[in-house]
């Protein structure tokens, strides 16, 4: 007969093999997400930056509100542009709240 200490200790062996093979999922799942996910996630927050720098007098944007308007003044260091949304009406808008910038007045994308 075998005694139970014998019994016991010989699971011990592969114990470091079983964990191993518990932890190779976890890395695959992350693996995954990262090129899935994060990766375009931030390549597209690295667009947006610079889209939102080259922003000029004269182009027409889109907020992400939904405004339309012909940018009428910017300036490189302040947060904040000017837009003109309607004939004699300004408003402030903060950069980042910027969607897209349609060169001055070009024609709406088609969806």
């Amino acid at each position: 007969m075998i005694t139970p200490a014998f019994a016991q200790g010989a699971g011990t062996a592969a114990g470091g093999a079983e964990i191993a093979f518990q932890v190779i999922p976890f890395v695959l799942i992350f693996v995954i997400m990262y090129f899935l996910i994060l990766r375009p996630q931030q390549k597209r927050v690295k667009d947006h930056q610079t889209l939102i720098k080259a922003v000029r007098r004269d182009d027409t944007i889109v907020t992400n509100g939904g405004l339309v308007g012909r940018v009428v003044k910017a300036v490189d260091d302040q947060p904040e542009i000017e837009v003109e949304i309607a004939p004699n009406v300004r408003v402030r808008v903060v950069r980042s709240m910027i969607s897209e910038v349609r060169a001055k007045g070009g024609p709406v994308k088609a969806a």
